[in-house]
């Protein structure tokens, strides 16, 4: 035929040269469009070959080439030679493509390194296969069963832009040779093949043979039957048509298992199955004895890889067909030899062969580390071991001995510097992992490492039967590292670094070498007694055809558990590459479900789930499923992608919500439609039309980490425990010991247990997954047996208002691993003891009923306890208390059983040990207490039923989604809030195509007053309620009734996003406040209602929010004790006297210092006791070098702090030796027996489990001192400056070391020795005011009289608050001199001041002792007190009170230094004539006649002052105005208030009601009748304090 293309090409082609040329018309704009084609139909071996002229770099990929059966004259040109349908054969890179689908991965060489003048050809042999050639080199067949009539097809793509037709013919003589051997094997088989005495075409051609070696191992199976037309086949698998009779499973079991009895039977001398030559003399090639001749071909059809000798050479083949036995001449002269493997001739280029080839040695050792590559000699044989031993090792280079196989003949292999550097048909175990053509498949194949093993070890490798590659140590079996290997492979061995001798080894007797592997294990893996698989020659043919994850998965994943697990070994360092399939098609109606074991919260995504037309063993698997192009269905989120295009947008539960425990399956009925489940409940039709074989498809993606395959239940192993990194935990095989020396602290819930049951936080908590559809086959029991006088106490945490019954409780003697796990405990028929409701039950009896408690009444918070006495007897224990002796005659050694049925869906292990130490109260028992069990840590606000008709609530009410629009979100809080009572919300996802974010505020509108249909009842936004008064804030907007109140009101809610928590609570004082990830915003509107609402609108961006408060019932856990001298003290402000039981009863103190061992940026001093973080913002972790012993206070002084970053420090325990830690950048990196204080949250292992503790870390000042101490309980406490804060932690191990993160603003600290002084110490003694002397001046001014704070516990310097209200006061011109000159006076009382201080509410002062509340809110600037008052004593005898007034009064107030008429203040004067009843004095219209000129001028003067002992009186708007003004900083917009703290004289005021008209309490502490004072004494008041509050 002619060299030209046809005149019909692609839409960018130009063709020239009388059509030998083509080109790509603007090869830079446009990479595709260039497909061209031969002008006539190829002849059978012609090689249509083309010159590559040019290529530019702009594009990837480059050219293609291939043939097709469709007319060029009539073709519709698709966009790449990859569209091609309807018979097209395409080599693309280095894949073969049929019709578009990928038939073979890895072939010839990779046209996309191919260079200008490299040649490539295309040929279709004279027997239907397709060949690739490549500089006049054949690359084999691509594929086979090609039909006559095909054009060639060339494909100008990427970076390929012109080439040239060079040639149309036959291959050249010397390529001729090479073809014309194989022409002659193919015609020597299509003459006849005797197969056992039996030809083919004969009874079924092969199927006789296989039934005859079915018949020599042991065994008659039915075998289907081929048709004559495909005696045997040329190509597997690429030869199979549609009307072959097998599968191409069933063909491959059934050429192997011939093949594996075939060996078997000349292993074991022959049989009588037949006649032939002896074979012996492979120079005869007679018909009844084969020889060698047709090398490998008669069973690979590739003679070029059979590394066969040629039939003349009089010498036994080195081919795997070979040279046969005695009696199976036919057989084994054709397939089989029996010479020794040995390494081949051919090697790498400092390899040097001895021992008859059977060592191999690296020249130059300690020279040169690579170039030591040495393969067999030969093929390896079906379940053949290939072993070697390793000889010699030298101690230079990192890296070792590398194994495995290869597709490669080694005659026609040019050796790399080291195999993993080939990049086809080669698969090798590197170190402990698996290498597919130099790329990781697998990171932790084995326990084993191979550069761990030391001389005179052995490594081997076996190619099974079934296509599956085993490794084996020392002898023992590692598992299946590739399901699917090449018919034909060469053992390859890799001399590389540190290894330098080798020797094949022939006796496979392992036994001498179990000691050596053990004491290897020892090393490597404490799982030593760990039960292998002992070495099977055999394929296993009576495993069940069960579900399993196939071998191939993706790079970053691996396949554990017998391929029942799929992982992500380094989740937190990858999110995607992470594809694993199912290892065979789905059958029609067969569900595939996954269970989440394990996920990471560092990624946005999660698990996607679905099907797929590829066969894993071929796909090139991508980096996450739905970039897939073809032939795939998956569930992503809560949407269908079909191809990788969206074809159902809200389809079922959103897969990203899923948390460890939750099930996610896909089906594919008969009908054709595929249907997804999740935790069992299915989501409907999602697609139809589906294929019939079609592989499971789970895409770890994400959070996602790790997932196991449901198909047995029984079998199903548990969650992974992050936790149980931390304290051991006893083994659940150790022996029930009572003289052990643990604690009651290893007591945990077994690992195995009921279906439906979870087990967390290390196994002290059990959980019923899916608790609102199942309400048994939950019992989860104890990891020992208990001992006698132990008690076994559990907490119950959380309930479901959905079932009848709840919890049961008892005792059995069964062992766990033991029992089998009913729906009920109590349909156990034997050595069971139970508690259900308020009966006794003894193996499923009822024994008694009417015990002292029921356990059917007992709620969230509920404490229940089992002990076994040691005189048999069974008590219960009711929180805390005995209910008596429930039965008798129990056996010694017995387990505690939970069963988390019905209603009780949660419970943890509390840490009592018997009754004795069960001091705990109910209601000292919260959700909080328990919130490191919780999988919500510390929530008990739930969202009400009734919501807005875009809402789906989840998690129990504790999570809120709006799935469409950007309206109709709505929700409420479930009951009503507290006074208070803080209602929080984090923001989970935003939707950046909407504008607008989340609305949220108080409603008087009861949820239960809606109509059940929400539609009908609620408006689309917040902001449109109108049927009840409503308070809400919006962006920055107060509004009531979506009437506009104030504008400005503080941070735009517009501008949040995912991560920041938004809160709303209703104070005492009737006002609403708006908080902020924490930070209060002030109040937004007032005289808001008692009985109201939180309500929420997840409007415009905000499309989901989850709770993250709890009830105020739930936090008096954390009530710290009041002062012992808060009656006789001066208020918070000052030096504490400390609260009795505040400070622990120190031991004998260990010295503490900071271990040398810390983060890079840490420097340490003054023998180690201050470190200081030298640059950068992070790694500053610390750790001291002793542990923290029990009851002793670690405490530490904040030197420095660097106001040009944000955040602060944050500090804790860990759990482990710190010596040896590789510390990471920031301490919530920490993730193993690690409990952090950050912020005003507790974190266990990176996870929240607390909230709003303690002050915020984030606003601590220079000079704080800090401490952390281990109570005798095992709980965590953060004091600061000397003061308690309460529990932060429980279950802290021993040992534990402080530790201390220098993170953001925190530059430097130090540890406070007893030498130092310390608040709360000695030298920060408080004093109560009597005790000062005159020696207490300073300056002129008595500390007594301006009841300033101690020095070391002054204002947070660090306060924006503070600044802010001092740039205020500064914009009021007030003269300097009014101010006390020392600043260390002024305090601010915002949350975080006063928290840090410790103040309390309210206090005592003066003689007789009278209450007052601190100034929340307000920060006071001390004023200079006047000379006269400096000496008083009397003044520590006075009262405090408050005084609200304008801006505009407060000069002429401060220039009379008293309240004086006249002021704009409604507190202001009045002239007063006589005194009312209760003191008030009522002017009198004609007074001033009644009395002379004189008295009348003076009784004007005097005034009529009004004050309070609380500023949530004195600071309304009504007595102390807002004025607005701009910050000079920021520019932004504020209200501010002022007023005066006052001292006022016992004996100069009256009390009196309030004068408002208020109905609600104003102040909880002080009643509306006695909440105002009147005073008309001049002297009787003293301003000692500006109040200044700015919103």
């Amino acid at each position: 035929m002619a060299a030209e293309l046809h005149p019909c090409s692609g839409k960018l082609i130009g063709l020239s040269n009388s059509n030998r040329t083509a080109q790509r018309n603007q090869p830079v704009q446009e990479f595709n469009n260039g497909l061209v084609l031969s002008r006539e139909p190829l002849k059978d071996r012609d090689v249509f070959t083309v010159r590559i002229d040019k290529k530019v770099n702009s594009w990837s990929g480059s050219i293609e080439i291939g043939v097709t059966s469709l007319d060029p004259a009539g073709l519709d040109f698709p966009s790449s030679a990859t569209g091609l349908k309807g018979g097209s054969w395409i080599v693309s890179g280095c894949s073969v493509l049929r019709d578009g689908r990928s038939v073979l991965e890895e072939y010839g060489r990779d046209l996309d390194q191919l260079s200008e003048g490299d040649r490539v050809g295309i040929q279709r042999s004279a027997h239907g296969e397709l060949h690739l050639w490549v500089n006049g080199q054949d690359c084999g067949a691509a594929a086979s069963g090609l039909p006559t009539g095909l054009w060639a097809v060339v494909d100008l793509y990427g970076k390929c832009t012109q080439v040239t037709v060079m040639s149309c013919e036959p291959p050249s003589l010397a390529e001729r040779d090479t073809e014309r051997e194989t022409v002659e094997e193919h015609e020597q088989e299509d003459e006849e093949v005797v197969v056992c005495g039996v030809r083919e075409g004969e009874f079924g051609g092969l199927t006789s043979a296989v039934n005859l070696a079915a018949a020599t191992n042991g065994t008659l199976e039915e075998v289907p039957e081929l048709p004559p037309t495909h005696n045997r086949p040329d190509k597997f698998p690429n030869n199979l048509e549609p009307e072959t009779g097998l599968t191409e499973h069933q063909l491959f079991d059934v050429l192997n298992n011939a093949i594996v009895s075939l060996y078997r039977s000349e292993d074991n001398g022959g049989g009588d199955l037949g006649g032939g030559g002896t074979g012996t003399d492979s120079g005869t090639g007679s018909r009844g004895d084969r020889g060698s001749s047709s090398g490998g071909g008669s069973i690979n059809g590739n003679s070029s890889d059979s590394g066969g000798g040629t039939g003349n050479t009089g010498s036994v083949s080195n081919s795997p067909a070979g040279g046969g036995g005695a009696r199976l001449g036919a057989v084994t002269g054709g397939m089989l030899t029996n010479d020794a493997l040995l390494f081949h001739e051919k090697c790498g280029t400092l390899i040097k062969l001895s021992n008859n080839n059977k060592t191999a040695e690296r020249r130059r050792p300690l020279d040169e580390f690579n170039n030591g590559v040495v393969m067999t000699n030969r093929p390896l044989r079906h379940n053949e071991m290939f072993e070697i031993r390793i000889d010699k090792l030298v101690d230079k280079w990192s890296g070792s001995i590398e194994i495995g196989v290869t597709t490669h003949n080694p005659n026609n292999l040019d050796y790399p510097a080291t195999m993993t550097n080939l990049r086809s048909g080669t698969i090798m175990m590197s170190g402990c992992g698996i290498l597919t053509n130099g790329k990781g498949t697998r990171r932790e194949y084995c326990e084993f490492s191979l550069d761990e093993l030391q001389e005179g070890d052995h490594i081997g490798l076996m190619h099974k039967a079934s296509g599956a590659l085993h490794f084996y140590i020392n002898g023992i079996d590692q598992g299946v590292a590739a399901a699917q290997t090449p018919a034909v492979v060469y053992g390859v061995v890799d001399l590389y670094g540190m290894a330098v001798k080798v020797t094949i080894v022939h006796n496979h007797n392992h036994s001498d070498r179990l000691r050596r592997n053990n004491a290897i294990m020892r090393a490597l893996s404490p799982d030593v007694g760990r039960p292998r698989p002992a070495l099977d020659l055999t394929p296993d043919t009576d495993a069940p055809d069960r579900l399993l994850f196939h071998s191939n998965c993706g790079q970053k994943a691996a396949i554990i558990s017998e391929g029942r697990t799929a992982l992500r070994p380094h989740a937190t360092d990858d999110f995607n590459h992470g594809v694993v399939l199912s290892g065979r098609p789905l059958r029609s109606n067969e569900v595939f479900q996954v269970r989440i074991d394990k996920m990471v919260d560092k990624w946005a995504g999660s698990i996607e789930i679905g099907v797929t037309t590829h066969n894993p063993a071929y796909l090139q698997l991508p980096s996450t499923m739905t970039n897939l192009r073809s032939g795939t269905w998956m569930m992503t989120g809560n949407g269908v992608m079909h191809n990788g295009t969206t074809i159902l947008d809200e389809y079922g539960h959103n897969l990203d919500r899923l948390k460890a425990g939750d099930t996610v399956g896909v089906v594919r009925k008969e009908d054709g439609s595929l249907h997804f489940f999740v935790n069992g409940v299915a989501q409907g039709p999602a697609a139809w039309n589906v294929p019939p074989s079609v592989y499971a498809v789970v895409d770890l993606y994400g959070q996602a980490a790790q997932a196991t395959i449901m198909d047995d239940v029984a079998d199903l192993p548990p969650l992974p425990e992050d936790s149980l990194e931390g304290p051991t935990v006893m083994s659940p095989s150790s022996p029930c010991s009572v003289a052990g020396g643990n604690s009651a602290n290893d007591l945990r819930f077994h690992q195995l247990h009921g279906t439906n049951a979870v087990i967390t936080n290390g196994g002290r908590t059990a959980l019923r997954q899916n608790c609102r559809s199942e309400f048994n086959d939950a019992i989860v029991i104890s990891n020992r047996c208990l001992r006698d006088g132990e008690l076994f106490e559990i907490v119950i945490q959380k309930m479901v208002d959905r079932w009848s019954g709840s919890i049961e409780a008892g005792v059995t003697a069964i062992r766990p691993e033991e029992l089998e796990f009913p729906n009920t405990m109590t349909d156990i028929d034997y050595d069971t003891w139970m508690l259900s409701g308020t009966a006794i039950m003894q193996d499923g009896n009822t024994m008694r009923n009417n015990y002292g408690c029921d356990l059917d009444t007992l709620t969230t918070g509920s404490r229940i306890g089992m002990m076994r006495s040691a005189t048999g007897d069974l008590h219960y224990y009711i929180n805390g208390v005995d209910q008596g002796v429930a039965c008798t005659g129990l056996p010694p050694e017995v387990y505690a059983v939970i069963d988390l049925y019905g209603q009780c869906v949660q419970v943890s292990i509390t840490s009592s040990s018997g009754p004795q130490d069960n001091s705990l109260c109910t209601s000292n028992i919260t959700e909080k207490s328990f919130s490191i069990h919780s999988p919500v840590a510390g929530v008990a606000h739930r969202l009400h039923s009734k919501h807005g008709k875009n809402v789906v609530l989840l998690g129990e009410g504790c999570q809120a989604v709006r799935v469409g629009g950007y309206a109709h979100g709505i929700v409420f809080s479930a009951k009503e809030l507290k006074t208070d009572e803080l209602f929080e919300v984090k923001i989970d996802e935003v939707d950046d195509q909407w504008s607008g974010s989340l609305h949220m505020g108080l409603t008087t509108l009861a949820p239960p007053e809606l109509p059940s249909c929400p539609m009908s009842g609620l408006s689309p936004s917040l902001t449109q309620l109108r049927c009840k008064v409503t308070w809400l804030l919006a962006g920055s907007e107060v509004r009531r009734n979506g009437l506009l109140q104030r504008q400005n009101y503080g941070a735009s809610l517009d501008r949040l996003t995912v991560g920041n928590r938004v809160g709303v609570k209703r104070c005492s004082d009737d006002t609403m406040h708006i908080l902020i990830d924490g930070e209060d915003m002030g109040p937004a509107a007032t005289a808001v209602a008692k009985n109201v609402y939180a309500v929420l609108d997840l409007y415009g961006r905000v499309t989901a929010v989850s709770i993250v408060s709890s009830s105020v019932l739930e936090d008096s856990g954390s009530v710290k004790a009041p002062s012992l001298s808060s009656d006789s003290c001066s208020e918070g402000e000052e030096d504490r006297t400390p609260v009795e039981g505040g400070e622990p009863a120190l031991v004998h103190n260990t010295v503490m210092a900071f271990l040398e061992n810390h983060g890079k940026n840490i420097q340490l001093s003054h023998q180690n006791l201050t470190a200081a973080r030298v640059s950068s913002y992070n790694q500053g972790l610390l750790v001291t070098a002793q542990p923290l012993p029990r009851q002793q206070l670690f405490q530490f002084q904040i030197d420095r702090l660097n106001a040009s970053w944000t955040s602060s420090l944050s500090l804790g325990v860990i759990g482990h030796s710190p010596d040896r830690l590789n510390f990471p950048s920031t301490a919530c990196c920490l993730k193993r027996s690690v409990w952090l204080l950050q912020r005003d949250s507790v974190f266990h292992n990176s996870l929240k489990i607390c909230e709003n503790y303690g002050p915020n870390l984030d606003t601590c000042p220079e000079g704080t001192v800090l401490g952390l101490l281990v109570d005798g309980n095992s709980c965590l406490h953060l004091y600061v400056n000397g003061m308690d804060q309460g529990v932060a932690a429980q279950d802290i191990p021993t040992p534990c070391y402080p530790l201390i993160d220098l993170y953001g603003q925190c530059e430097q600290v130090t540890i406070v020795t007893n030498t130092m002084s310390t608040v709360g110490g000695e030298s920060g003694e408080a004093r109560c005011q009597g005790d000062m002397e005159k020696a207490d001046m300073v300056d002129g001014i008595k500390e007594s009289v301006c009841w300033t704070p101690h020095p070391e516990v002054n204002p947070n310097k660090t306060c924006e608050y503070q600044a802010l209200c001092s740039r205020f006061k500064d914009l009021l011109t007030l003269p300097d001199g009014y101010f006390n000159e020392d600043a260390k006076y002024n305090l601010c009382y915002c949350e975080s001041c006063h928290k840090l201080r410790g103040d309390e509410s309210y206090y005592k002062r003066g003689e007789p002792p009278r209450d007052y509340a601190l100034p929340f809110g307000w920060c006071r600037f001390a004023l200079r007190i006047k000379p006269h008052c400096e000496v008083s004593n009397s003044f520590k005898k006075w009262h405090i009170a408050y005084h609200g007034t304008s801006v505009g009064a407060l000069r002429r107030t401060l220039d009379h230094a008293q309240l004086l008429s006249g002021t704009s203040s409604i507190f202001s004067v009045s002239p007063v004539k006589t005194e009312g009843p209760n003191g008030y004095s009522e002017p009198e219209v004609n007074s001033s006649n009644s009395l002379p000129g004189r008295d009348r001028e003076r009784d004007r003067e005097v005034p009529r002052v009004q004050l309070s002992p609380t500023m949530r009186y004195s600071g309304l708007e009504m007595f102390a105005p807002k004025v607005q003004f701009r910050d000079p900083r920021s520019h932004c917009c504020h209200q501010a208030q002022v007023g005066f703290q006052v001292c006022v004289r016992p004996g100069s005021y009256k009390v009196g009601p309030q004068t408002l008209g208020a109905s609600e309490p104003l102040d909880p502490r002080f009643s509306n009748t006695e909440i105002e004072w009147i005073t008309k004494d001049q002297g009787g008041t003293l301003l000692y304090g500006l109040l200044i509050r700015v919103e």
